[in-house]
């Protein structure tokens, strides 16, 4: 059975659990009709609005009275792993049922290996938790040895790094679950960020991954013929909101990267997706990348919509 790895974006879950509750049932009937169109689907994800959400709760718990221990945001990362897990089997499994399609479905709590050495670990970028006054954010700054910004004027908030993912930990469990047919939820959030010890033991890191990068390493590992990255547009498109914009049906890697050269794609939003299609693209002899909407997804297999990567056209 073909491979495919989706990534889902964050207009596949929600902000809190029952917007997700209600969003996932949606995301389900997506991954489930990519099933039905004969592919060995695994699920990406990823866990910014969640694993704010948890690491604020800790946060403001630990540091206003309730006694609770300062939870570490790899923990945090772990924790939202599981509860967007939770909702994603319980809605999927619910779909295949209503189809009558008897397939499992599981989630992997996933840790990725990155490289302590990383330039991302000298320039932290990725803000998370709640916002502080500076007098508060100095204070734990010196406490805990945090780097704080100032973020849009509506106080400071904790940095942490976003480093590049190196290895899946649990990739063997992943392809022994794929291989039989097991629908898998993994690399949530991008993975729970770990370094190797010398003693070859794991320590989770304060860290966010992107998880399209994760994606992309995942679908690399796995030599799966398609990544296909679900965002909130059915295709890229270049001079994004100008007069001359024009949507993308198909690039070549030399035409992405002579886009990605002129700043045709937005750092935060598509830079990444389009670099991720690439770095799968660039590794595997016949892969191919779609960048698409959720709603879309299985119009864009059949070639309807969505923005094609291939190494050549």
């Amino acid at each position: 059975m073909k491979r495919l790895v989706i990534a889902l974006g964050g207009n596949a879950l929600g902000n809190n659990p029952q917007e997700q509750l209600q969003l996932v049932k949606h995301t389900a009937k997506t991954i489930v009709d990519l099933v039905e169109e004969g592919y060995n689907v695994i699920v990406g994800h990823g866990n910014g609005p969640q694993v704010g959400m948890i690491n604020l709760a800790m946060d403001f718990a630990s540091n206003n009275g309730a006694n609770t221990p300062l939870m570490p945001f790899a923990e945090c990362g772990a924790m939202s792993q599981g509860y967007i897990g939770y909702h994603l089997q319980q809605s999927i499994k619910t779909e295949l049922k209503s189809r009558n399609i008897n397939r499992n479905v599981a989630t992997i709590i996933t840790q990725v290996v990155v490289d302590e050495n990383d330039e991302a670990f000298e320039n932290l970028t990725k803000p998370v938790g709640m916002f502080y006054t500076k007098e508060e954010a100095d204070k734990i700054a010196d406490e805990k040895g945090y780097t704080f910004v100032e973020d849009s004027g509506r106080g400071y908030r904790r940095v942490v790094a976003s480093p590049q993912p190196q290895k899946i930990v649990e990739l063997e469990t992943v392809k022994q679950l794929a291989d039989n047919g097991t629908i898998v939820i993994t690399v949530g959030g991008g993975g729970i960020p770990v370094v190797e010890e010398k003693d070859g033991s794991l320590r989770g890191v304060d860290a966010v991954i992107d998880k399209d990068k994760s994606s992309a390493k995942l679908a690399k590992d796995l030599e799966a013929e398609m990544l296909v990255i679900l965002t909130a547009v059915d295709r890229v498109y270049i001079n994004f909101n100008k007069p001359n914009q024009e949507e993308l049906a198909s690039i070549d890697l030399e035409t992405a990267n002579k886009y990605i050269e002129e700043g045709q794609f937005a750092k935060g939003s598509m830079l990444p997706k389009v670099e991720a299609c690439l770095d799968f693209v660039e590794n595997e002899k016949d892969g191919k990348a779609i960048i698409t909407s959720l709603e879309r997804a299985k119009e864009a297999l059949h070639g309807k919509t969505g923005t094609v990567i291939q190494k050549v056209m």
